[in-house]
């Protein structure tokens, strides 16, 4: 009867765990997606059949192990949606920068080699450690089983390159309008290697570099804040909030290590920019002044844009969730309105 169950389930797309104890249900035991055997009072056939033994016996021990399953599984996708985001807008970045040309025919880098390094070590990095550590959802067990398509869903995907293209799109409208709406467009020479006091013709590549270098840097450590929920609002991560910025220190503060890790990375771009040799001659940089209301109205912009693709996706899989019963498992649950 239990192995007809399972078949059943089988045949209506489900997933299927099968608890034990006795050698009679080592058949169902074997032939479920999982199978859980009792520890303590189960026998030795039932335990080389299954996938789990439970030692305790204690079936609240399965609802735990499950929860902590899926925290984890969130946790790995918020990690790799953050990492490849960011990944993403530097490869665009540089490669459409591709076609600022000096006076000598050749490409100028919106970004210096070590800022790339700098932002995937330091401002992408400790941050997506942090995430590594973030507290199970509210109502993560609320959710169906997740699909077999692993953590790569199409949600996650599309995700990945929207979140990229628009921090790219963002750091080229910086590096172009420093240089053009606020410069003359002089990319001058050989500004990609080196920086000459006596000869300053790179001084305005080597400001709109450092204005390009502040946006990414605040967009990757923002984007990390945004990956706490893949699609509740920033301002409302808690499910039972009633409005908007009620609950948002507390999930700021919630991860310490997050916390920590976004603070760090803002802070240690000050000596970055303004540390003479440091800037200039290992960053290829200089230090901004009114620059700084460039990077505002950018930081500003890329939010509407991150909360304006969520509030999308929620009304998207609300709708998804009404018409249709049967829908993958992270697109059944409906997410705040």
């Amino acid at each position: 009867t239990k192995v007809r169950m399972i078949d059943a389930l089988h045949r209506r797309g489900r997933f299927a765990a099968m608890t034990g104890d006795g050698v009679n249900d080592s058949p169902s035991l074997k032939h479920a997606d999982v199978g859980i055997a009792m520890g303590q009072a189960g026998s030795d056939v039932a335990k080389d059949a299954s996938d789990i033994i439970l030692t305790d016996d204690n079936f609240a021990s399965i609802l735990n192990a499950v929860e902590e399953g899926r925290r984890i599984f969130d946790n790995i996708q918020k990690f790799v949606l953050h990492l490849l985001s960011e990944n993403i807008a530097q490869a665009c970045t540089l490669l459409i920068g591709l076609a600022f040309k000096d006076a000598d025919n050749q490409s100028v880098f919106p970004l210096s080699p070590v800022e790339i390094l700098w932002i995937i070590m330091i401002t992408s990095g400790m941050p997506d450690m942090g995430l590594g550590m973030e507290v199970a959802a509210p109502d993560i067990m609320n959710r169906p089983p997740q699909s077999k398509q692993g953590i790569f869903t199409w949600e996650v995907i599309i995700d990945i390159l929207v979140y990229g293209i628009w921090t790219a799109a963002l750091c080229l409208a910086a590096f172009s309008v420093r240089m053009w709406g606020f410069g003359d467009g002089n990319l001058a020479r050989g500004c990609n290697k080196e920086w000459s006091e006596e000869i300053k013709d790179c001084e305005l590549v080597f400001r709109a570099r450092a204005t390009t270098f502040v946006c990414l840097t605040w967009f990757a450590l923002f984007l990390a804040w945004e990956m706490v929920n893949l699609r509740r609002s920033f301002f409302r991560m808690q499910p039972k909030s009633k409005k908007y910025f009620t609950q948002w220190m507390y999930d700021v503060w919630r991860n310490k290590f997050l916390f920590w890790s976004i603070m760090a990375g803002w802070i240690t771009m000050f000596p970055i920019l303004y540390i003479p040799v440091l800037n200039d001659v290992v960053f290829k940089h200089k230090p901004i002044t009114w620059e700084w209301g460039i990077v505002a109205v950018e930081a500003v912009l890329f939010f509407i844009g991150v909360e304006a693709w969520k509030w999308a996706k929620r009304v998207f899989f609300r709708r998804r969730a009404r018409k249709s019963p049967h829908l993958t498992p992270l697109e059944q649950i409906p997410e705040q309105p």
